[in-house]
């Protein structure tokens, strides 16, 4: 059987992504006043209000317990549509499981807010980068972004416009994404994510590789899906045929 005939007799595959979702970052567990608010934001944007997806996220909530299924019907009722929790107790995962929804860990926050480092420090930290090939006026490409430093374990840094170039290394649990290449300047144990916004042209870039999971324009690997030889060597990776293609670099 070809190749072409194995795939269209799969009847699903997986792919990674970045959709756009709505946080919903609960600071009251009461949902009285989860619904009283809801119903003052709906007569001012009835348009935000249409089956929107949203996460609830707990993580500013002491309470171990939530009546997390009063929560849900509150704002189903205000027509959001909660997919999933983030943060929590493990009676809240199980909850959220119980109810069919997804959990995510809390999100980490690490090292000094942009508010306290000095305007001088994270610029430097944190630019904007041309793209390399001068643009014309004919074709302009977009900026695209720097990040120098490590990318700790619960960070994401983004390049929604773009290539986006870590000088650093990528750690365990961190994600790298961009709408264009993603460059690591290092080792890179997290997760890249390039041409989210679905540029199959796009590439990942490493001098080092131990990545958790590798994704251009919605196609993927996962680490145990890695030719072990190529762990811990520079590789380029892009799409072939609609496939991963990682290869080291000379």
């Amino acid at each position: 059987m070809s190749l072409k005939a194995d795939r269209a007799s799969l009847a699903f595959s997986f792919k990674g992504g970045m959709l756009p979702m709505t946080v919903m970052e609960l600071t009251s567990a009461d949902p009285e006043r989860i619904r009283e608010q809801l119903a003052g934001k709906l007569s001012q944007s009835p348009a935000f209000f249409q089956h929107t997806p949203v996460v609830l996220s707990v993580e500013r909530l002491e309470e171990p317990h939530l009546a997390l299924e009063r929560i849900c019907a509150v704002c189903r009722a205000h027509k959001l549509l909660p997919v999933a929790v983030r943060g929590g107790t493990d009676p809240v995962k199980q909850s959220a499981w119980a109810l069919g929804l997804g959990w995510f860990p809390p999100q980490e926050v690490r090292g000094r807010s942009l508010e306290s480092v000095p305007a001088s420090e994270a610029e430097a930290a944190d630019a904007p980068v041309a793209p390399v090939d001068s643009p014309t006026a004919e074709s302009p490409r977009p900026m695209g972004r720097i990040y120098r430093g490590t990318v700790r374990s619960g960070q994401q840094v983004s390049a929604q416009e773009g290539d986006l170039v870590v000088i650093g290394a990528v750690n365990a649990g961190a994600e790298v994404l961009a709408a264009g290449s993603v460059h690591v300047y290092g080792a890179l144990r997290g997760r890249a994510l390039a041409g989210i916004h679905g540029n199959a042209t796009a590439g990942i870039y490493c001098r080092e590789l131990h990545a958790e999971l590798l994704s251009v324009a919605g196609n993927y690997k996962r680490l145990e899906d890695i030719d072990p030889r190529l762990l811990g060597a520079a590789v380029e990776v892009h799409l072939s045929d609609d496939q991963l293609a990682i290869a080291a670099l000379d």
